[in-house]
């Protein structure tokens, strides 16, 4: 029976729009407990990743610097605009982990659209800094598979929304 309503506790059902994972109101006090230090170790997690995230931030301006105040000055090459790309999308996937951190938070749900996106955002980073001269084919035609998953992935995930 719900505290609140005093109807009768019915397990979520597989079609419901939100199933909580760890309902720190279980009925379950053992488990309530449990799911709220998980709730909390999460907190943490986030706090975490916004210090990641300002640290990455510091290391990109860092990294810029260095690579314009190196002679000839104000001038980057080839190289080194991958490495500042490099340094901006690994500050782009950190915020993209931390939005899906917050979202669990907030919603208690995983949301599979966000995740699939954060894991294309981070196989596109490897595909752009990719050095082609320093790889095997193989390696090449794997990163390629999981680039086409991905999108399937995503495309299939956003397709269902839309139903």
């Amino acid at each position: 029976m719900s505290r609140t309503t005093g109807t009768a506790d019915l397990p979520p059902q597989s079609g419901d729009a939100h199933e909580s994972h760890l309902d720190p109101e279980h009925r379950d006090p053992i488990l309530a407990g449990m799911n709220r230090i998980i709730r909390h170790g999460i907190r943490v997690l986030a706090g975490m990743m916004v210090l990641v995230i300002l640290w990455c931030i510091a290391d990109v301006v860092l990294v810029l610097y260095e690579k314009l105040s190196t002679p000839p000055l104000f001038l980057l090459e080839l190289n080194d605009i991958f490495v500042v790309f490099a340094a901006f999308l690994a500050v782009l996937i950190a915020i993209e982990i931390f939005a899906n951190i917050a979202l669990y938070l907030r919603d208690d749900v995983i949301h599979v659209k966000l995740v699939v996106a954060t894991a294309l955002m981070a196989i596109a980073r490897k595909v752009i800094v990719l050095d082609l001269g320093a790889i095997e084919a193989e390696y090449l035609f794997g990163i390629g598979l999981v680039v086409i998953a991905l999108g399937v992935t995503y495309w299939l995930v956003a397709n269902q929304a839309r139903t």
